[in-house]
């Protein structure tokens, strides 16, 4: 049987980058997706429990709400001395930039 994704609210934008950050790290791609709900705005990322007992294959929806849109095309992270996370619009040379990408209307698949 198919379960909607469980949602888990970061506290903070800087939490759901720390969170997008180390999953690129890894070599694996990854993105956020961004839409409007109930006058909110949603920054999410998708991920997928895997071998976690009988929950194989559940889907996360991580995600952070602010109540104005954040202004930028990338999530950038910079993890050296002092970490450092800002909304860019453009790719800067030892960060990791996590694309942001704007949906019309909130996923069916998510209730929020």
């Amino acid at each position: 049987m198919q379960q909607p994704p469980k949602l888990v609210k970061v506290k903070d934008i800087k939490d759901l980058g720390r969170f997008v950050a180390s999953v690129v790290s890894l070599g694996q791609p990854a993105y956020l997706i961004h839409f409007e709900h109930d006058n909110k705005h949603i920054y999410g990322f998708l991920a997928v429990y895997h071998d976690y007992y009988n929950l194989y294959g559940l889907p996360l929806f991580y995600y952070y709400e602010s109540d104005k849109q954040l202004s930028g095309n990338y999530l950038a992270v910079k993890m050296s001395d002092r970490e450092e996370v800002m909304v860019t619009d453009g790719v800067k040379p030892g960060w990791v930039a996590v694309p942001i990408i704007n949906l019309q209307s909130k996923p069916e698949f998510l209730t929020i």
